[in-house]
């Protein structure tokens, strides 16, 4: 490149002459500002006038000053421009000629951080002051050349700094400070040196006990990123001198069982136990209660730290809790966030909660692959500045192998690095050498120094590699028979540590040798322990938790007296001071909500939303505390809530004004994400699980794309971790002729799911059911939880033969089935079960009073079976012929295929039971409205006259 094309492009990068016009406008106005070099530099030197040239020949080329303070030759503005441009070319993209493969592949390097790209030379950087390179380095070399040189060391040698994404300008100087002062580096002791041996010692002897041990077991091994787990200890260290009080470290498989070992301190007499699986752990764990279980690199544990601080009062103890995970990756990132927030929300007192940042940490550690390929990754990133999500911050690793299970980078991604998804949420990155230990903990150092300061989330990319296969049984060389080939020869983290420390002379080759010797000899000793394990069965297995005692959910009393619920309604027409609705008609709907429960005692005037708004204002009423999320929750999906309230100048929110509250309200609106945001509220339930916690889709179809949250889970935590979630979800469902989409919450996938009482699922009919519904589900947080799936009504929010009189709510608790009190229970022969919305259809139709002898029975609760509420139904009708069941879904689909073979093992041959419904469908609904009324009204007449033929 000629010299002008060089300078011409040096026009692209950096600030040019503008930055040497800034430091001498600084210079000029206080000398003393700028260093003592740069004050020379600026004494013999003054800024080219407008239109005046800045070649070497011209007047306002003046002589720069060499590292004695002498004047040197001249440097005209181009050169020192292009040094300044070289400087912050390395600030910015110093990374790309980092050496951040452990296995020595060339880093893709850049033509920015050249000299020639500038149009300097070493001779011309010798000649400038260090002062153009700015920042801590300034002030410790003598010239601009040894200040670049001391820059490289810092951007391009094994750190990668990689922030100049950040928008805002004080996150990008901290960084720049904290990167070129060097100060969060190791410290440079024997003890230190010693120490970081004996921990990557421990971390490789495990595994590699492991391998020779259980050679056909699987452990996803944390090999080739040993230095994951000193990085997690310089975490903790750095979160126990604090206030903290919980961390939450999310990650999947691999490397899991060294964190659980060494980070979370789980003994290795049970790890080895679990390797060792005996068939008599299963059955003890069996016949004392335990459920099927989990592998042992899905589970999750705590440990509890006891914190001294330097004052005479102890810090409040730290809990560190790993939650268990599946093998879908990532779908742990929400679920450790969520459980933050809970962990830092108070929730005692009236009015919105109060979430303390300095209480939580989240550390979420990623694979390479799946960072940025899985779809959950960017929601949970997305959710780390909303209001209603934000936990002060996480700390990110991608735990970068370099490889998927086969799949390499170029195959795998559209990017050049694995973590720069997170670029686009404006988190700061580092990549750093999982071969350099000093490098990694200084990293560590940063990344808690950044979260702690600005309460934001923050990347290391710990780039190193696999040593075995995806697992241990794998052969990687099928498919990378030249990269593993570098990784069989490479030497361990722990080799080139312990070489590094005997060439500084700060061990001797025995010592390294001995303390692998030390940690071998321990875990052997304890395999060896556990050869009579089917005698020591009893004390390897952790005792189950306590089963609730039966019948607690029948039990329930969810009746309230008239007197609360006016006395609540009352509480809710306060208002602030000045507000002013910004609409008439919804001041009119809110003012009409208060105007029907007043004259519920005489009518049945109460809807939907009243009575959902009533329920929660009693839950508050008992300090139980409430939090609402969902898509379009605030206002609600139908225009049904109105849970906040809007003027001009404010939002009210009259849960959190309530005068009889006890505990705190919230509720928010959340992205449109079903994944992340369902796993989130998982989260905050199994960590705060006094808490009422529900979660509302816009449309019950909406819980297809969260299915891996609800299947991986919400219905199977209790079986597989012994977790004892409670989550609530509202999913509107019904067939109301919106098509495909907006029609099935799909049922039927819960009932199929629905297994060993793991939930409750329910689709009732009334205002008071739902109120019910929701405080017997609060009523049971403590000592009953299940969740609650509930099958949530549209069209219904807003039909008057939902409503619900005083009565209902006084005098009634929770039914799982309504029997039909219109008819003659002498002349029915035809008993119609039928769930949600439909009934409303059927009891509607002009067939419903020519067919007294059809009675219209609801099964509000589909899940746990109501059996013997169906049969109390069934002995009302002492002249029944047959049982039906109708629903509006294909066949196929809702609850037909789970209702089937139970009513027919309950009626025990008394009478045939059929269906009446549409026809079996790949499709929930049709697309046509006028279709779908045809068929709607077809199904409601067979449901009254069709005659049902036997087999």
């Amino acid at each position: 490149m000629s010299q002008s094309n060089a300078r011409k492009q040096s026009e692209f990068i950096g600030p040019n002459l503008g930055y040497l016009l800034e430091l001498y406008d600084r210079y000029q106005q206080n000398p003393s500002a700028v260093t003592e070099e740069a004050q020379r530099f600026f004494a013999g030197w003054s800024p080219p006038a407008d239109g005046e040239s800045t070649s070497e020949g011209s007047a306002a080329a003046q002589p720069a000053m060499s590292s004695e303070g002498q004047v040197a030759a001249p440097a005209d503005v181009e050169t020192i421009a292009g040094a300044v441009n070289l400087a912050q070319a390395i600030r910015a993209y110093g990374h790309l000629a980092a050496q951040l493969d452990p296995l020595g592949n060339p880093p893709p390097d850049d033509p920015a951080l050249s000299l020639q790209t500038h149009g300097v030379t070493e001779d011309d950087l010798r000649r400038l002051p260090a002062a153009l390179v700015g920042g801590p380095i300034a002030g410790r070399t003598q010239n601009a050349l040894q200040a670049i040189t001391e820059l490289r060391a810092v951007y391009s040698s094994r750190i990668g700094f990689d922030y100049d994404h950040l928008r805002k300008p004080e996150e990008r100087e901290w960084l720049r400070e904290a990167a070129e002062s060097r100060r969060y580096r190791s410290p440079d002791t024997a003890d230190f040196q010693r120490s970081m041996l004996d921990r990557l010692t421990q971390i490789e002897v495990f595994e590699q006990f492991l391998q020779r041990a259980f050679p056909t077991k699987y452990r996803f091994s944390l090999e080739g990123l040993d230095m994951m787990v000193p990085i997690l200890d310089e975490i903790i260290v750095s979160s126990a001198e604090t206030g903290m009080s919980n961390i939450l470290i999310g990650m999947a498989h691999r490397g899991r069982l060294n964190v659980l070992a060494h980070t979370m301190n789980k003994p290795y007499e049970q790890l080895l136990a679990e390797f060792k699986d005996p068939l008599k752990i299963q059955e003890l764990r069996q016949a004392i209660g335990w459920t099927t279980g989990d592998v042992k690199y899905h589970e999750g544990t705590r440990r509890i730290v006891d914190k001294s601080g330097s004052s005479q009062e102890p810090l409040p103890r730290l809990i560190i809790a790993m939650p268990p995970n599946p093998s879908h990756l990532e779908l742990v990132n929400p679920v450790s966030v969520g459980m933050a927030r809970a962990a830092g929300t108070r929730t005692d007192r009236p009015g919105a909660p109060e979430f303390n940042p300095d209480l939580t940490l989240q550390i979420l550690i990623h694979g390479d692959a799946a960072f940025p390929a899985q779809g959950v990754v960017a929601e949970t990133l997305n959710l780390s500045q909303l209001p209603g999500y934000w936990t002060g911050g996480s700390i990110h690793i991608i735990s970068n192998n370099q490889l998927g299970f086969t799949t390499e980078p170029e195959d795998a991604r559209s990017t050049l690095y694995a973590g720069d998804l997170a670029k686009g949420f404006k988190i700061p990155i580092v990549h750093v050498n999982a071969d350099d230990p000093e490098a990694c903990l200084e990293v560590a150092r940063i990344a808690f120094a950044y979260q702690d300061k600005f309460e934001k989330d923050f990347l290391i990319d710990l780039i190193g590699y696999r040593r075995y296969g995806h697992n241990e049984l794998d052969e990687p060389g099928f498919t990378q028979p030249l990269l593993y080939q570098k990784v069989r020869s490479h030497p361990t983290v722990r080799r080139l540590w312990a070489d590094a420390l005997v060439a500084r002379e700060v061990i001797r080759q025995e010592e390294a040798e001995t303390m692998v010797q030390t940690h071998t000899e321990r875990l052997q000793a304890i395999h060896d322990s556990l050869a009579d394990i089917e005698q020591q069965a009893a004390a390897l297995v952790d005792p189950p938790l306590a089963p609730p005692a039966p019948g607690l959910a029948r039990q329930a009393d969810t009746k309230v007296t008239a007197q609360r619920i006016l006395a609540l309604n009352e509480s809710l027409k306060q208002y602030p001071e000045g507000f002013a609705f910004y609409s008439i008609r919804l001041q009119s709907t809110i003012a009409g909500r208060r105007t029907a429960v007043e004259k519920a005692a005489d009518e049945a005037s109460i809807d939907w939303a009243t009575a959902e708004e009533l329920a929660f204002a009693t839950i508050l009423e008992e300090g139980i505390a409430i939090r609402l999320t969902g898509q379009d929750s605030e206002r609600g999906t139908f225009s049904q809530r109105h849970a906040v309230l809007h003027d001009s100048r404010r939002r009210h929110i009259p849960l959190q004004a309530l005068a009889q509250a006890k505990a705190a309200f919230e509720i928010y609106n959340s992205p449109l994400s079903e994944v992340a945001a369902l796993g989130f509220e998982y989260g905050y339930n199994v960590q705060a699980p006094d808490r009422l916690v529900i979660w509302e889709a816009q449309y019950g179809d909406f819980i297809n794309n969260a299915q891996s949250i609800v299947d991986e889970f919400i219905v199977s935590a209790r079986e597989k971790w012994e977790q004892r979630p409670s989550l609530v979800l509202l999913l509107p469902h019904g067939w109301e002729g919106a098509g495909p989409d907006h029609s099935s919450a799909r049922l039927e996938r819960f009932l199929q799911l629905a297994a060993k009482t793991n939930l409750r699922i329910a689709n009732c009919t009334t205002a008071a059911q739902y109120f019910h519904l929701l405080r017997r589900q609060a009523l049971l947080l403590k000592t009953d939880p299940l969740p609650l799936v509930i099958m949530t009504p549209k069209s219904l929010l807003r039909n008057p033969a939902v409503a619900s009189s005083l009565d209902d709510f006084t005098q009634k608790n929770w039914q799982p089935v309504l029997p039909d009190l219109d008819v003659d229970p002498q002349a029915v022969r035809r008993l119609v079960l039928c769930s949600g919305k439909f009934y409303f259809d059927l009891a509607g139709s002009d067939q419903r009073a020519q067919h007294p002898e059809v009675a219209l029975v609801r099964v509000e609760q589909l899940y746990p079976f109501p059996a013997s509420d169906l049969i109390a139904a069934f002995d009302l009708y002492p002249n029944l012929t047959e049982v039906v069941w109708a629903q509006e879904a294909p066949k196929n689909m809702e609850a037909w295929e789970y209702m089937s073979w139970r009513l027919e093992r309950l009626v025990e041959g008394r009478w045939p039971v059929n269906y009446v419904g549409r026809r079996r469908s790949a499709n929930p609904a049709e697309g046509s409205t006028t279709a779908h009324r045809k068929n709607q009204s077809m199904i409601i007449d067979y449901a009254f006259t069709w005659q049902f033929k036997g087999e």
